[in-house]
């Protein structure tokens, strides 16, 4: 018989468990945090040496144990001394998905420096404005990236490492030469306090220049005590006892690293958890369905996370019946929406394979809340219950907190939530209040506590003072069983505001019409809601780094093939 929710939260996290909340004051405000946790990624990182020989970074013909991991990290501490980064210090790295990426992570952050990871996509324009804002001093970057700024000048970078480089450029030092020195395995004596920062993680700026969100040990700490709590819930609550968790223990987990490491998943969710419990971490440079696959069958993957676009690639793939993917546990994923069809998918593809869906953004480091097994099934909307270190309300445009069920704003608090955003006092004060941080999505809480994200609060459209919520429509048309992927976006009318449109993503085209999703829409949602204007393609809707589809790239090829239709049409009229 499965514990409930709350006499889970109750036995496992009271006085003398290991799971123990308490509350202490950070920074002037009372919070809620693990009573255990570690005092800072230096501690993290010192106890995964017990793990020695055991492989921990794998990428293609690479295989990197602990042992090698830590010796790796420690000559690099001693090479950034040498190059004069101190505590404080901002270290950038810039690069695809690979061990050197983890390695440059965890010797930054080891010895009290700050790790700036940049979105391995951006311009070269958007890497120097990532280098320059956030005043890197190193950056750790592969020729791609490197070539990308090349004849740039960033005022505060007095040393470019060259990764993967067999002749680094000019003016570049080589990676391996910092490899270079005495065996031994020591890491420095740095007094870092759980507050200090940590990370410097940058929104993905879908207005604006993006933002630098100033992460503490604390908050990356916390991360990492929450991720083997909710595998505690995720098995009390399908029924099973000390005896089934104490077995899931013994599983050697291998985890897909399907997303960039550079994203709060990647790094935090994903390359932390399996470095706390002794697991591997399988690196893909970028996503790729047909990799994954014969990367889950060669490696014995147990779990694979990620946005749920690339978990409807992955269900897509042809031979996905004929493979061997048996070592699966579970499928996470969060990040955006999830439609419920999502999960019908899951359990008849994968039928022995657990699934469960998350909700966290980069302005919290972590998960926010999760929900899988029983839960899920019987909420395939939802994105599951806060977890117990988090207070959660939804509120109206006045900041005024609403009663369970009402549809407004997401606010949370608790140990994960960053510091603000890196010398942006507005923007901060903005988006954070009192210890809360608006998320700009929106959602509801219902009377169980269980949430649901319903869109941002950006993406949401107003049509004739209607609201419609993208992802409802989204699930509505992933229904359809020749719908591969969709994107739902408004689009200007001169009466209306807004109306609503969707870019479809389908194997054959020529075999459905607007008209048939039009009226497959009506049928399911209000005549509101129904998209009026449609794009039909068998190309794969753009995505961006962590495979979120890019809707504004959508929106505004939409908007340039109506400009160019009414320009067509009063040219033919003349």
């Amino acid at each position: 018989m499965s514990m409930s929710y709350e006499a889970i939260v109750e036995r496992f996290t009271g006085p003398g468990q290991v799971f123990e909340i308490v509350e202490q004051q950070v920074e002037g405000r009372p919070v809620k945090t693990w009573r255990n946790l570690p005092a800072h990624l230096g501690e993290v990182l010192a106890a995964s040496r017990q793990f020695g020989e055991r492989e921990f970074l794998v990428q293609g013909e690479v295989r990197v144990s602990y042992q090698e991991f830590h010796r790796a990290v420690a000559a690099l501490t001693r090479s950034l001394q040498a190059m004069g980064v101190v505590k404080g210090d901002r270290v950038a790295i810039a690069m695809a998905n690979r061990p050197e990426w983890v390695q440059a992570f965890w010797a930054t952050v080891a010895m009290g420096a700050i790790a700036v990871p940049l979105n391995g996509w951006w311009r070269g324009d958007e890497l120097a404005y990532g280098l320059g804002d956030s005043g890197a001093k190193v950056l750790f970057a592969d020729g791609e990236r490197l070539a990308r700024l090349e004849g740039r000048v960033i005022h505060s970078l007095e040393t470019r490492v060259a990764v993967g480089c067999p002749r680094p450029p000019a003016g570049a030092v080589a990676f391996e030469a910092l490899l270079a020195g005495p065996a031994d395995s020591g890491l420095p004596a740095v007094a870092i306090a759980p507050d200090d920062p940590a990370t410097l993680f940058y929104t993905s700026g879908t207005t604006g220049f993006p933002k630098g969100a100033l992460g503490s040990h604390r908050n990356f700490c916390s991360a990492a005590m929450a991720m083997p709590f909710n595998g505690l819930v995720s098995v009390l609550r399908q029924g099973g006892g000390m005896a089934e968790l104490a077995q899931l223990q013994q599983v050697r987990q291998v985890a897909l690293v399907t997303v960039p490491l550079f994203h709060v998943t990647g790094c935090q969710g994903v390359m932390l958890s399996m470095m706390g419990c002794g697991g591997k971490l399988v690196l893909m440079p970028r996503w790729d369905g047909a990799l994954a696959l014969d990367l889950i069958e060669r490696e014995r993957v147990t779990l694979f996370g990620g946005v749920p676009t690339m978990v409807w690639h992955l269900l897509g793939q042809p031979d996905i019946a004929s493979r061997d993917l048996g070592s699966i546990i579970n499928l996470g994923y969060g990040g955006a929406p999830a439609a419920p069809e999502m999960l019908r998918r899951i359990r008849e593809t994968l039928p022995n394979a657990g699934a469960s869906n998350g909700w966290g953004i980069t302005e919290t480091s972590s998960t926010i809340t999760t929900i899988g097994g029983l839960d899920y099934l019987e909420r395939p909307d939802s994105v599951g219950r806060p977890l117990p270190i988090y207070d959660l309300k939804v509120v109206d445009g006045a900041g005024r907190e609403l009663p369970p069920g009402a549809i407004g704003e997401l606010w949370v608090r608790g140990p994960t939530v960053v510091k603000g955003y890196w010398n942006k006092p507005e923007a901060t004060a903005a988006a954070f209040s009192d210890g809360w941080f608006h998320t700009g999505d929106v959602g509801r809480i219902d009377s169980e506590g269980f949430v649901y994200i319903l869109d941002r609060l950006k993406d949401m459209i107003i049509r004739g003072g209607e609201n419609i919520y993208c992802a409802e429509v989204e699930a509505a048309l992933l229904e359809h069983p020749a719908v591969t992927a969709v994107a739902v976006f408004g689009l200007p009318h001169p009466e209306l505001g807004e109306e609503v449109a969707a870019a479809v993503e389908t194997p054959d085209p020529a075999a459905l019409e607007a008209g048939d999703l039009q009226a497959w829409c009506a049928a399911r949602l209000a005549r509101f809601k129904v998209p009026s204007r449609w794009w039909l393609r068998v190309e794969p809707l753009p995505l961006g780094a962590t495979g979120k589809v890019q809707k504004k790239e959508l929106r505004q090829a939409c908007l340039d093939a109506v400009a160019s239709a009414t320009s067509d049409a009063s040219s033919s009229r003349t």
